[in-house]
């Protein structure tokens, strides 16, 4: 099931929209699903980074290379 949403853009971003889709040959919707898709997952693991920093720092894994040398 698929649903419309309508939105409303500034005139640069809108600019931007049609000229990055006009270059990359895509269709603005298809922009705008895998932009909105890329923000929710990082919004996700942000949240997930958020609640488990406290257990890990007390695990002393602090930066991205203490989790590539914990998990290598």
């Amino acid at each position: 099931m698929r649903t419309v949403l309508s939105i409303s853009l500034p005139e640069e971003l809108s600019k931007e929209l049609n000229n990055f889709a006009k270059k990359t040959g895509r269709n603005k919707s298809d922009i705008i699903k895998e932009s909105l898709s890329l923000f929710l997952w990082e919004m996700k693991l942000k949240e997930f980074q958020k609640r488990l920093s406290p257990r890990a720092k007390k695990l002393g894994i602090v930066t991205e290379e203490d989790v590539f040398k914990n998990i290598s």
